[in-house]
Protein backbone atom coordinates (compact mmCIF):
# COMPACT_ATOMS: atom_id res chain seq x y z
CA UNK A 1 0.00 0.00 0.00
CA UNK A 2 1.58 3.37 -0.96
CA UNK A 3 2.64 5.63 1.88
CA UNK A 4 0.17 8.34 0.92
CA UNK A 5 -2.75 5.93 1.13
CA UNK A 6 -1.51 4.55 4.44
CA UNK A 7 -1.17 8.03 5.90
CA UNK A 8 -4.62 8.95 4.65
CA UNK A 9 -6.15 5.89 6.27
CA UNK A 10 -4.53 6.68 9.61
CA UNK A 11 -5.84 10.22 9.44
CA UNK A 12 -9.27 8.91 8.48
CA UNK A 13 -9.34 6.60 11.49
CA UNK A 14 -8.27 9.20 14.01
CA UNK A 15 -10.43 12.03 12.70
CA UNK A 16 -13.47 9.80 12.33
CA UNK A 17 -13.24 8.48 15.84
CA UNK A 18 -12.76 11.94 17.28
CA UNK A 19 -15.48 13.64 15.28
CA UNK A 20 -18.15 10.98 15.33
CA UNK A 21 -17.65 9.63 18.83
CA UNK A 22 -16.53 12.63 20.84
CA UNK A 23 -19.18 11.91 23.44
CA UNK A 24 -18.14 8.27 23.70
CA UNK A 25 -14.51 9.22 24.17
CA UNK A 26 -15.54 11.17 27.29
CA UNK A 27 -17.33 8.17 28.73
CA UNK A 28 -14.13 6.38 29.74
CA UNK A 29 -12.13 9.31 31.17
CA UNK A 30 -11.45 7.65 34.48
CA UNK A 31 -12.08 4.22 36.00
CA UNK A 32 -12.73 5.79 39.39
CA UNK A 33 -15.29 8.49 38.53
CA UNK A 34 -17.83 6.86 40.84
CA UNK A 35 -15.28 5.57 43.32
CA UNK A 36 -15.08 2.11 41.81
CA UNK A 37 -13.60 0.28 38.85
CA UNK A 38 -15.01 1.32 35.50
CA UNK A 39 -15.98 -1.92 33.77
CA UNK A 40 -15.76 -2.23 29.99
CA UNK A 41 -16.99 -5.50 28.45
CA UNK A 42 -15.66 -6.12 24.96
CA UNK A 43 -17.61 -9.18 23.74
CA UNK A 44 -21.28 -8.39 24.14
CA UNK A 45 -23.71 -9.25 21.37
CA UNK A 46 -26.75 -7.88 19.59
CA UNK A 47 -28.99 -8.68 16.65
CA UNK A 48 -32.00 -7.27 14.85
CA UNK A 49 -34.76 -8.53 12.59
CA UNK A 50 -32.92 -7.55 9.41
CA UNK A 51 -29.79 -9.50 10.37
CA UNK A 52 -31.84 -12.54 11.37
CA UNK A 53 -33.84 -12.47 8.15
CA UNK A 54 -30.81 -12.10 5.86
CA UNK A 55 -28.28 -14.25 7.70
CA UNK A 56 -30.11 -17.20 9.24
CA UNK A 57 -30.97 -19.04 6.00
CA UNK A 58 -27.28 -19.42 5.13
CA UNK A 59 -26.29 -20.24 8.71
CA UNK A 60 -28.96 -22.92 8.93
CA UNK A 61 -27.94 -24.34 5.57
CA UNK A 62 -24.42 -24.85 6.89
CA UNK A 63 -25.44 -25.75 10.44
CA UNK A 64 -29.04 -26.96 10.83
CA UNK A 65 -28.20 -28.10 14.36
CA UNK A 66 -28.17 -24.46 15.51
CA UNK A 67 -31.85 -24.76 16.44
CA UNK A 68 -31.28 -27.91 18.54
CA UNK A 69 -29.93 -25.86 21.46
CA UNK A 70 -32.67 -25.60 24.06
CA UNK A 71 -35.14 -28.07 22.53
CA UNK A 72 -34.75 -30.65 25.27
CA UNK A 73 -32.92 -28.78 28.04
CA UNK A 74 -33.61 -25.29 29.38
CA UNK A 75 -30.54 -23.54 30.75
CA UNK A 76 -31.09 -21.84 34.10
CA UNK A 77 -28.04 -19.62 34.29
CA UNK A 78 -29.94 -16.59 35.55
CA UNK A 79 -30.91 -18.55 38.66
CA UNK A 80 -27.26 -18.86 39.72
CA UNK A 81 -26.24 -15.54 41.34
CA UNK A 82 -22.63 -16.58 41.85
CA UNK A 83 -21.22 -16.35 38.32
CA UNK A 84 -22.12 -15.92 34.64
CA UNK A 85 -23.85 -19.00 33.25
CA UNK A 86 -25.59 -19.93 30.00
CA UNK A 87 -29.18 -18.71 30.09
CA UNK A 88 -32.25 -20.13 28.32
CA UNK A 89 -32.09 -19.89 24.54
CA UNK A 90 -35.40 -18.04 24.28
CA UNK A 91 -34.22 -15.45 26.82
CA UNK A 92 -30.86 -14.84 25.19
CA UNK A 93 -32.51 -14.43 21.79
CA UNK A 94 -34.93 -11.89 23.25
CA UNK A 95 -32.13 -9.96 24.93
CA UNK A 96 -30.09 -9.92 21.72
CA UNK A 97 -32.73 -7.69 20.14
CA UNK A 98 -32.83 -5.22 23.04
CA UNK A 99 -30.27 -2.43 22.69
CA UNK A 100 -32.23 -0.04 24.84
CA UNK A 101 -33.97 -0.10 28.22
CA UNK A 102 -33.70 -3.80 29.06
CA UNK A 103 -30.00 -4.04 28.25
CA UNK A 104 -29.20 -0.83 30.11
CA UNK A 105 -31.16 -2.08 33.10
CA UNK A 106 -29.12 -5.30 33.15
CA UNK A 107 -25.89 -3.32 32.84
CA UNK A 108 -26.84 -0.96 35.67
CA UNK A 109 -27.93 -3.81 37.92
CA UNK A 110 -24.60 -5.59 37.50
CA UNK A 111 -22.26 -2.61 37.36
CA UNK A 112 -21.30 -2.70 33.67
CA UNK A 113 -20.32 0.76 32.44
CA UNK A 114 -19.65 0.18 28.73
CA UNK A 115 -20.39 -2.67 26.32
CA UNK A 116 -18.61 -3.11 23.02
CA UNK A 117 -21.43 -4.38 20.80
CA UNK A 118 -21.09 -6.88 17.96
CA UNK A 119 -23.35 -9.10 15.92
CA UNK A 120 -23.79 -12.63 17.18
CA UNK A 121 -24.73 -13.95 13.74
CA UNK A 122 -22.48 -14.25 10.68
CA UNK A 123 -23.52 -11.64 8.09
CA UNK A 124 -20.32 -12.30 6.15
CA UNK A 125 -21.64 -15.72 5.10
CA UNK A 126 -24.05 -14.01 2.69
CA UNK A 127 -22.09 -13.94 -0.57
CA UNK A 128 -21.93 -11.56 -3.54
CA UNK A 129 -23.47 -8.11 -3.76
CA UNK A 130 -26.28 -9.17 -1.44
CA UNK A 131 -23.68 -9.88 1.25
CA UNK A 132 -21.92 -6.55 0.69
CA UNK A 133 -25.19 -4.66 0.97
CA UNK A 134 -26.28 -6.69 3.99
CA UNK A 135 -23.09 -5.98 5.94
CA UNK A 136 -23.33 -2.26 5.19
CA UNK A 137 -26.94 -2.14 6.36
CA UNK A 138 -26.07 -4.14 9.47
CA UNK A 139 -23.28 -1.71 10.32
CA UNK A 140 -25.51 1.30 9.75
CA UNK A 141 -28.11 -0.19 12.09
CA UNK A 142 -25.54 -0.99 14.77
CA UNK A 143 -24.01 2.49 14.58
CA UNK A 144 -27.45 4.04 15.01
CA UNK A 145 -28.26 1.75 17.95
CA UNK A 146 -25.00 2.56 19.72
CA UNK A 147 -25.44 6.30 19.11
CA UNK A 148 -28.73 6.29 21.02
CA UNK A 149 -26.74 5.56 24.19
CA UNK A 150 -23.35 6.91 23.24
CA UNK A 151 -21.99 6.94 26.80
CA UNK A 152 -22.67 3.23 27.25
CA UNK A 153 -22.02 1.58 23.88
CA UNK A 154 -19.30 1.38 21.25
CA UNK A 155 -19.17 -1.22 18.49
CA UNK A 156 -17.22 -3.63 16.32
CA UNK A 157 -18.01 -3.79 12.60
CA UNK A 158 -18.95 -6.80 10.51
CA UNK A 159 -17.37 -7.11 7.04
CA UNK A 160 -18.21 -8.92 3.77
CA UNK A 161 -15.05 -11.01 4.02
CA UNK A 162 -15.83 -13.14 0.96
CA UNK A 163 -15.39 -9.98 -1.15
CA UNK A 164 -12.08 -8.58 0.18
CA UNK A 165 -12.06 -5.40 -1.91
CA UNK A 166 -15.53 -4.51 -0.65
CA UNK A 167 -14.51 -5.54 2.87
CA UNK A 168 -11.63 -3.05 2.80
CA UNK A 169 -13.96 -0.24 1.72
CA UNK A 170 -16.48 -1.14 4.39
CA UNK A 171 -13.74 -1.28 7.03
CA UNK A 172 -12.54 2.19 6.08
CA UNK A 173 -16.11 3.50 6.21
CA UNK A 174 -16.89 1.91 9.56
CA UNK A 175 -13.77 3.27 11.24
CA UNK A 176 -13.60 6.64 9.54
CA UNK A 177 -17.27 7.57 9.26
CA UNK A 178 -19.24 5.44 11.73
CA UNK A 179 -16.74 5.51 14.57
CA UNK A 180 -16.45 1.75 15.10
CA UNK A 181 -13.52 0.63 17.27
CA UNK A 182 -12.57 -2.58 15.48
CA UNK A 183 -13.94 -5.59 13.63
CA UNK A 184 -15.44 -8.86 14.81
CA UNK A 185 -15.34 -11.99 12.66
CA UNK A 186 -17.56 -14.94 13.58
CA UNK A 187 -15.62 -18.07 12.65
CA UNK A 188 -14.08 -18.56 9.22
CA UNK A 189 -14.25 -15.67 6.75
CA UNK A 190 -15.34 -18.10 4.01
CA UNK A 191 -14.51 -21.62 2.89
CA UNK A 192 -10.92 -21.22 4.10
CA UNK A 193 -9.32 -19.74 7.20
CA UNK A 194 -8.05 -16.22 7.70
CA UNK A 195 -4.45 -17.07 6.78
CA UNK A 196 -5.56 -17.54 3.15
CA UNK A 197 -3.84 -14.85 1.03
CA UNK A 198 -7.31 -14.00 -0.32
CA UNK A 199 -8.00 -12.07 2.89
CA UNK A 200 -4.66 -10.29 3.15
CA UNK A 201 -5.95 -6.89 1.91
CA UNK A 202 -8.30 -6.71 4.90
CA UNK A 203 -5.52 -7.59 7.34
CA UNK A 204 -3.28 -4.98 5.69
CA UNK A 205 -5.94 -2.34 6.26
CA UNK A 206 -6.49 -3.37 9.88
CA UNK A 207 -2.73 -3.01 10.37
CA UNK A 208 -2.72 0.45 8.78
CA UNK A 209 -5.74 1.71 10.71
CA UNK A 210 -4.40 0.14 13.91
CA UNK A 211 -7.75 -1.26 14.95
CA UNK A 212 -8.16 -4.77 16.40
CA UNK A 213 -9.81 -7.83 14.93
CA UNK A 214 -11.85 -9.95 17.35
CA UNK A 215 -11.72 -13.59 16.28
CA UNK A 216 -14.99 -14.94 17.59
CA UNK A 217 -15.94 -18.64 17.57
CA UNK A 218 -18.01 -19.77 14.63
CA UNK A 219 -19.36 -22.74 12.72
CA UNK A 220 -17.05 -25.71 12.17
CA UNK A 221 -16.78 -26.93 8.60
CA UNK A 222 -19.70 -29.30 8.00
CA UNK A 223 -17.40 -32.27 7.30
CA UNK A 224 -15.52 -31.59 10.55
CA UNK A 225 -18.73 -31.30 12.52
CA UNK A 226 -20.12 -34.52 11.09
CA UNK A 227 -16.94 -36.45 11.89
CA UNK A 228 -16.21 -35.01 15.34
CA UNK A 229 -19.40 -33.92 17.05
CA UNK A 230 -22.34 -36.10 15.95
CA UNK A 231 -23.52 -39.43 17.34
CA UNK A 232 -25.18 -38.18 20.53
CA UNK A 233 -28.72 -36.99 21.13
CA UNK A 234 -29.60 -33.74 19.37
CA UNK A 235 -29.09 -31.57 22.45
CA UNK A 236 -25.64 -32.96 23.23
CA UNK A 237 -24.48 -33.02 19.59
CA UNK A 238 -25.70 -29.47 19.06
CA UNK A 239 -24.04 -28.07 22.16
CA UNK A 240 -20.81 -30.04 21.57
CA UNK A 241 -20.68 -28.70 18.00
CA UNK A 242 -21.20 -25.14 19.18
CA UNK A 243 -20.34 -23.51 22.49
CA UNK A 244 -19.42 -26.72 24.30
CA UNK A 245 -16.29 -27.38 22.24
CA UNK A 246 -16.57 -27.19 18.44
CA UNK A 247 -16.73 -23.42 18.04
CA UNK A 248 -13.76 -22.89 20.36
CA UNK A 249 -11.60 -25.55 18.76
CA UNK A 250 -12.39 -24.07 15.34
CA UNK A 251 -11.35 -20.59 16.40
CA UNK A 252 -8.24 -21.86 18.14
CA UNK A 253 -7.19 -23.59 14.91
CA UNK A 254 -7.76 -20.37 12.96
CA UNK A 255 -5.60 -18.41 15.40
CA UNK A 256 -2.78 -20.98 15.31
CA UNK A 257 -2.84 -20.95 11.51
CA UNK A 258 -2.59 -17.17 11.57
CA UNK A 259 0.42 -17.37 13.89
CA UNK A 260 2.12 -19.90 11.61
CA UNK A 261 1.39 -17.92 8.44
CA UNK A 262 3.96 -15.24 9.25
CA UNK A 263 1.45 -12.43 8.84
CA UNK A 264 2.45 -10.87 12.18
CA UNK A 265 6.06 -10.56 11.04
CA UNK A 266 4.81 -8.53 8.07
CA UNK A 267 2.09 -6.53 9.84
CA UNK A 268 3.55 -5.23 13.11
CA UNK A 269 0.43 -3.26 14.12
CA UNK A 270 -2.05 -6.10 13.58
CA UNK A 271 -3.82 -6.87 16.85
CA UNK A 272 -6.14 -9.80 17.56
CA UNK A 273 -8.62 -10.26 20.40
CA UNK A 274 -9.37 -13.85 21.34
CA UNK A 275 -12.19 -14.82 23.68
CA UNK A 276 -12.71 -17.67 26.14
CA UNK A 277 -9.18 -17.25 27.50
CA UNK A 278 -7.65 -17.49 24.02
CA UNK A 279 -9.72 -20.41 22.67
CA UNK A 280 -7.36 -23.03 24.19
CA UNK A 281 -4.23 -21.61 22.52
CA UNK A 282 -2.37 -20.13 25.56
CA UNK A 283 -2.46 -23.53 27.24
CA UNK A 284 -0.59 -25.09 24.29
CA UNK A 285 1.93 -22.38 23.42
CA UNK A 286 4.88 -24.20 24.99
CA UNK A 287 3.88 -27.41 23.23
CA UNK A 288 3.51 -25.59 19.92
CA UNK A 289 6.98 -24.03 20.25
CA UNK A 290 8.52 -27.36 21.15
CA UNK A 291 6.75 -29.17 18.32
CA UNK A 292 6.96 -26.50 15.59
CA UNK A 293 10.19 -24.58 16.28
CA UNK A 294 11.44 -21.55 14.37
CA UNK A 295 13.75 -23.78 12.39
CA UNK A 296 10.61 -25.25 10.86
CA UNK A 297 8.46 -22.13 10.60
CA UNK A 298 11.12 -19.66 9.47
CA UNK A 299 9.41 -17.02 11.58
CA UNK A 300 11.24 -14.13 13.23
CA UNK A 301 9.84 -15.00 16.66
CA UNK A 302 8.58 -18.04 18.50
CA UNK A 303 4.83 -18.64 18.48
CA UNK A 304 4.69 -17.71 22.17
CA UNK A 305 6.47 -14.40 21.56
CA UNK A 306 4.21 -13.60 18.62
CA UNK A 307 1.10 -14.44 20.63
CA UNK A 308 2.18 -12.23 23.53
CA UNK A 309 2.92 -9.27 21.27
CA UNK A 310 -0.13 -9.40 18.99
CA UNK A 311 -3.00 -11.05 20.87
CA UNK A 312 -5.29 -9.81 23.63
CA UNK A 313 -7.30 -12.36 25.59
CA UNK A 314 -10.67 -12.02 27.30
CA UNK A 315 -12.60 -14.47 29.50
CA UNK A 316 -16.01 -14.26 27.76
CA UNK A 317 -17.74 -14.83 31.06
CA UNK A 318 -15.56 -17.78 32.10
CA UNK A 319 -14.89 -16.37 35.56
CA UNK A 320 -12.38 -19.01 36.62
CA UNK A 321 -9.54 -17.98 38.92
CA UNK A 322 -7.15 -20.75 37.72
CA UNK A 323 -7.71 -19.67 34.11
CA UNK A 324 -7.07 -16.02 34.99
CA UNK A 325 -3.89 -16.75 36.93
CA UNK A 326 -2.50 -19.01 34.20
CA UNK A 327 -3.18 -16.64 31.30
CA UNK A 328 -1.91 -13.65 33.31
CA UNK A 329 1.30 -15.56 33.98
CA UNK A 330 1.71 -16.46 30.31
CA UNK A 331 0.80 -13.09 28.79
CA UNK A 332 0.98 -10.42 31.47
CA UNK A 333 -1.88 -8.27 32.76
CA UNK A 334 -1.50 -5.71 29.95
CA UNK A 335 -2.93 -8.18 27.43
CA UNK A 336 -6.11 -9.03 29.31
CA UNK A 337 -9.50 -7.48 28.52
CA UNK A 338 -12.80 -8.12 30.28
CA UNK A 339 -16.00 -9.54 28.79
CA UNK A 340 -19.07 -11.56 29.77
CA UNK A 341 -20.49 -12.76 26.42
CA UNK A 342 -23.87 -11.21 27.20
CA UNK A 343 -26.66 -12.12 26.55
CA UNK A 344 -25.73 -15.76 26.05
CA UNK A 345 -24.43 -15.69 29.60
CA UNK A 346 -25.92 -13.87 32.56
CA UNK A 347 -24.08 -10.93 34.09
CA UNK A 348 -24.42 -12.46 37.55
CA UNK A 349 -21.30 -12.20 39.69
CA UNK A 350 -19.04 -10.86 36.93
CA UNK A 351 -18.10 -7.62 38.67
CA UNK A 352 -17.71 -9.25 42.09
CA UNK A 353 -15.38 -11.88 40.63
CA UNK A 354 -13.14 -9.21 39.09
CA UNK A 355 -13.12 -7.03 42.21
CA UNK A 356 -12.12 -10.00 44.38
CA UNK A 357 -9.22 -11.22 42.24
CA UNK A 358 -6.04 -11.71 44.34
CA UNK A 359 -4.07 -9.03 42.47
CA UNK A 360 -3.36 -5.34 43.02
CA UNK A 361 -5.90 -2.60 42.36
CA UNK A 362 -3.71 -1.42 39.48
CA UNK A 363 -3.91 -4.82 37.80
CA UNK A 364 -7.67 -5.03 38.34
CA UNK A 365 -7.99 -1.57 36.79
CA UNK A 366 -6.03 -2.61 33.70
CA UNK A 367 -8.14 -5.73 33.30
CA UNK A 368 -11.41 -3.88 33.91
CA UNK A 369 -10.90 -0.88 31.65
CA UNK A 370 -7.44 0.56 31.08
CA UNK A 371 -6.31 -2.02 28.54
CA UNK A 372 -9.55 -1.68 26.58
CA UNK A 373 -9.33 2.12 26.69
CA UNK A 374 -5.84 2.01 25.19
CA UNK A 375 -6.52 -0.65 22.55
CA UNK A 376 -9.86 0.78 21.42
CA UNK A 377 -8.86 4.45 21.85
CA UNK A 378 -11.70 5.21 24.22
Amino acid sequence: MPFSRRAALKTLALSGVGAVLGIRAKAAESPSIRGRLRLICVEEHVSNSNVVRETMPEMLRQAPYLVDWGKDVTDKGEEDPSRPRVIAARDSLRKLMDIDAGRLRDMDTHGIDIQVLSYAASPHLVSGQAGIDHCAKANDDLAASAARHAKRFVAFATLPWQEPEAAVKELERCIGQLGFRGVLLNGRPGDTFLDDIHYRPVLDTLNTLRVPLFLHPGLPLPQVRNAYYTGFNREVSGRLSMFGWGWHNEEGVQLVRLLLSGVFDKLPQLRIISGHWGELVPFFLQRLDDSIPQEATGLRRSLTETFREHVYVTPSGMTSLPHFLFVREIMGINRLLFSVDYPYLSLNGARAWLENLPVSHEEKEKFACRNAEALLRL
